[in-house]
């Protein structure tokens, strides 16, 4: 056998892969819709935020917890105080920040443009690439980039004419919420190939839950936990079903296929969203929306290749 064939994954492998990448994209876009369902029984983006990460915290310290006994019994290399420090800053913007900034935008903008703009992630990435690690764009890019924000302005302008002025203002909440998690892609690139993927997504999530329950018993206290019983329900699927089984999803997915296809078959997460937001939240679904989609997908494909 070559070692091309060895390399290869097997058909069955492959398409385990394959189905757990689109069903991992699905669900983690889906985290718009509920937190747009959630925000019906009248909390804000730091309840919803915080539910979301207080009920997905006890997964991800178990895993973090075995990540921990085996870097102490030297099976996996300790981490020192730099890497340590970079952890904790990369919690800090890429799963904090990013999400608060992220659910505030969600407050003022439909779920399908949110989508749509946290899609923009792998653009931001390359532009700050340029900016800070003199990294040439080329030409396809420039042409991917163009068509990327040509189609989220075509969602825009469809979302302001239904909701109004407060569009661009939640616009501008979740464009800063992909500058945000870019800078923590950016920053997680060299530490990823020392930790690894599974204790550094099992870390950063697991300060981020710390900073968030820091942030909403300081904002709230324990009064802040009397909620509807609706809320805990929609909280325990964001957390769950939208929060730890797709990041286990994806990460399984990128064992098997690798992340250049899971990349590709996570552009499948922007349009079950704008299905999902039509049946669960009653969004319209007009020809502009699609067109947008399909010119923000045609610049995330050609990113991406």
């Amino acid at each position: 056998m070559s070692s091309e064939g060895q390399h290869r994954p097997s058909k069955r492998v492959f398409w385990i892969g394959f189905w757990l990448a689109i069903l991992g994209a699905v669900l983690f876009s889906a985290k718009a819709v509920v937190a747009k369902l959630t925000y019906r029984y009248g909390v804000d983006a730091l309840t919803v935020m915080g539910f979301r990460m207080l009920l997905s915290m006890p997964f991800f310290a178990v895993i973090a917890l075995s990540q921990a006994l085996k870097a102490h019994r030297g099976s996996i290399q300790k981490l020192n105080k730099g890497q340590s420090a970079q952890l904790i800053f990369l919690g800090f913007i890429g799963y904090y920040l990013a999400s608060y900034l992220d659910f505030i935008g969600l407050q003022y903008i439909s779920a399908g443009l949110e989508r749509l703009i946290l899609f923009l992630a792998p653009t931001i990435v390359l532009i700050l690439s340029a900016i800070f690690l003199n990294k040439p764009i080329l030409k396809k890019q420039w042409m991917a980039l163009v068509l990327s924000y040509v189609g989220v302005l075509m969602v825009f302008i469809q979302d302001l004419s239904i909701s109004g002025d407060n569009v661009a203002l939640g616009s501008l909440f979740v464009l800063g919420s992909v500058v945000s998690y870019s800078l923590y892609l950016i920053g997680s690139g060299e530490l990823l190939k020392v930790v690894g993927a599974t204790r550094l997504v099992a870390y950063a999530m697991l300060v981020s839950c710390l900073i968030c329950m820091v942030h909403f018993f300081i904002i709230y206290s324990w009064q802040g936990l009397i909620q509807p019983y609706a809320v805990y329900k929609l909280s325990f699927i964001h957390a769950t079903i939208n929060t730890v089984v797709p990041t286990f999803m994806i990460m399984w997915a990128v064992a098997r296929i690798g992340a250049p296809m899971v990349a590709q078959l996570g552009l499948t997460g922007p349009v079950s969203v704008l299905f999902l937001a039509a049946w669960l939240l009653g969004e319209p679904i007009t020809a502009l929306q699609l067109i947008g989609t399909a010119v923000t997908l045609a610049g995330a494909i050609v990113l991406s290749r």
